[in-house]
């Protein structure tokens, strides 16, 4: 079965937990990818992994620098995942357990999480909170988010709680092309109060 048609089926079964109906676009994972860091060996971590679109695009990018962990709530879009992706630490898991996961990989520090979490995901786990708690000082907090939603509650709230967390916050232009358009949240300097 297709990703497009597991995405989907998936989405039906838990609209809440499952962000979108759609893989992210070609334009949304370039407009992801454009911050992530290009040199060394980072610790990159991916929030809500899905059917892998942007871990393609990681992992990609990585080649076999650095270290890669998607985690992804979905058991089956999770499993899915860590079959195509066997150099990537894929763990199905909540991604409110950030601190434990990277614990249990042995992992002390991150150098930028990517997130597609739908907002339910914000409203169970202060996620700004703890992505800024995991990265390194200049480290970089990705977040997608729904151009047109963005004037209702729940993703004002979203934006002033990463606002809160990071020195640093930019708002991409709107990505078009994706369905649904969307926009990235650019966190950087998590903030160390």
């Amino acid at each position: 079965m297709s990703d497009s048609r597991i995405l989907f089926r998936e989405f039906l079964r838990a609209p809440t937990r499952v962000a979108t109906l759609t893989a992210s676009s070609d334009a949304l994972v370039a407009a992801m990818l454009a911050p992530l860091p290009l040199g060394g060996d980072p610790v990159v971590v991916e929030l809500g992994a899905g059917t892998g679109r942007v871990t393609d695009a990681i992992a990609a990018r990585l080649g076999c620098r650095g270290r890669h962990v998607a985690i992804e709530l979905n058991p089956t879009l999770a499993s899915r995942l860590a079959q195509r992706h066997p150099g990537v630490d894929v763990v199905c898991a909540d991604a409110g357990a950030l601190p434990d996961v990277l614990g249990d990989l042995g992992i002390t520090r991150v150098d930028a999480i990517s997130s597609l979490l739908p907002w339910a995901a914000y409203d169970s786990a202060p996620i700004p909170a703890i992505a800024a708690g995991a990265l390194v000082p200049g480290g970089t907090f990705l977040q997608v988010s729904l151009h047109l939603t963005q004037w209702m509650g729940p993703a004002r709230r979203q934006e002033r709680d990463i606002r809160a967390q990071f020195d640093h916050v930019t708002v991409s232009p709107t990505v078009w092309s994706n369905f649904p358009p969307a926009r990235v949240h650019v966190a950087r300097s998590p903030s160390r109060t």
